[in-house]
């Protein structure tokens, strides 16, 4: 996954990570992981927040407002498999179910669900990330030629 480490800057955060079984905190490192280097790559996203909402690692666009909060976490109930989090009363995830039908998997409208004992699919998660952080900017895009 992606190969892009960025310091902590939020202890707190760094604390929900660091009590993590080892296997699922690699995997929701790897996403962090991507979260950044998506950030990095997307023009007009910015600098990410890193914070806890709810006691889970959250990134926000807090400069560029151009995006969606994205959360990532996993609990002891949800087993085999932890979540990227979207915010509910967007249509992200209705549009990720669209574009990857098959590709990944979803509860409700407000999370992907990832296998913990699989290869995540990476090109896929990169787009929905890059939707998420872009989300805000898009629709006032759109907004802006109705």
């Amino acid at each position: 996954m992606a190969n892009r480490r960025v310091r902590f800057q939020n202890p707190d955060v760094a604390a929900v990570f660091a009590n993590y079984p080892a296997d699922v905190r690699a995997r929701l490192l790897q996403l962090r992981g991507l979260i950044f280097e998506t950030a990095a790559a997307t023009a007009g996203v910015g600098e990410l927040e890193e914070t806890l909402r709810w006691g889970e690692p959250s990134y926000l666009t807090t400069r560029s407002k151009s995006g969606s909060l994205i959360r990532i976490h996993w609990k002891p109930s949800d087993g085999d498999r932890y979540r990227m989090y979207f915010h509910c009363q967007t249509n992200l995830v209705a549009t990720y179910r669209a574009l990857y039908p098959t590709e990944l998997a979803y509860d409700g409208n407000r999370s992907i669900a990832l296998p913990r004992n699989e290869r995540a699919p990476l090109d896929a998660l990169r787009h929905c990330i890059a939707l998420a952080l872009t989300y805000h900017a898009t629709r006032k895009a759109r907004n802006a030629r109705r």
